[in-house]
């Protein structure tokens, strides 16, 4: 099956947050593909080489900058790195997170903490570093990461559904912000994605069947699936697409 082209992607410069592995690296080959100047961080370095070596040497190579998102400074360099590398920064994809399962007693001030870090924290300042270059540019398209747990009351998730619901307050109120700047901002809530480090760590086989078969469409969710969403919320196609979030979950919720 073929999957449409956006040629307003082409030479764009995109930054993807978290594009090592999974759902990112996912987005970092969509983009790649659509001949965009794909850069993205990521703290997972073995596995972010290796994706750059599986994407060859007959695309644009991707810029990969090794950067640990709790650390707001280094995010902030990060990006500036890629404007002065690749140009302004037209697309920027929040894409990072981490999922961490606790029950509710067993959460500590360090933890809410840190979880807030890893899913809220950096979406915010990264937004904030991008905008004077989308600026420059005349437009941009932000896209964060929400998810349907904090719909779908998730157990032993609170803090992360916490985080997830925030995002999505937080893509409204810049949407309205950078609007006059003509730079749009949306999320994107995945559902049930698999990949690796959930079947590693979260889903057994008897759990995706079960999942598979409370979604409308009873076939499995895949990262592709969410890559393909945002390259549409990042292209000209969806010039008049702001503040929303779009659901990606099969029909799960």
């Amino acid at each position: 099956m073929s999957f449409a082209r956006y040629p307003s992607l082409q030479d764009r410069v995109v930054f993807i947050t978290g594009g090592g592995s999974g759902i990112g690296a996912a987005l970092v080959e969509a983009f790649v593909g659509q001949g965009a100047s794909v850069a993205f961080v990521d703290i997972l370095e073995a596995e972010s080489k290796a994706l750059i070596e599986r994407l060859g040497k007959s695309v644009k190579q991707p810029l990969f900058i090794p950067c640990d998102l709790l650390d707001i400074a280094a995010l902030g360099a990060a990006i500036e790195e890629v404007r002065k590398r690749l140009g302004p920064i037209g697309v920027l994809v929040n894409n990072a997170g981490n999922d961490t399962r606790q029950e509710v007693d067993e959460v500590t001030e360090a933890a809410w903490d840190r979880t807030m870090g890893l899913n809220l924290k950096h979406q915010f300042f990264a937004a904030q570093a991008v905008h004077p270059q989308m600026r420059e540019l005349g437009a941009g398209s932000i896209i964060n990461f929400s998810s349907i747990a904090w719909m779908a009351a998730a157990a032993r998730m609170s803090p992360y559904a916490t985080a997830k619901a925030a995002i999505v307050g937080m893509t409204n109120s810049l949407a309205r912000e950078f609007g006059t700047d003509n730079i749009r901002v949306n999320a994107i809530a995945p559902g049930a994605v698999i990949t690796e480090r959930q079947r590693r760590l979260w889903i057994s086989e008897s759990d995706l069947k079960a999942i598979v078969a409370r979604q409308c469409l009873h076939r499995v969710l895949l990262a592709d699936e969410i890559a393909r969403t945002a390259l549409f919320l990042a292209s000209a196609d969806s010039a008049m697409i702001t503040k929303q979030c779009i659901i990606v979950d099969g029909g799960l919720r």
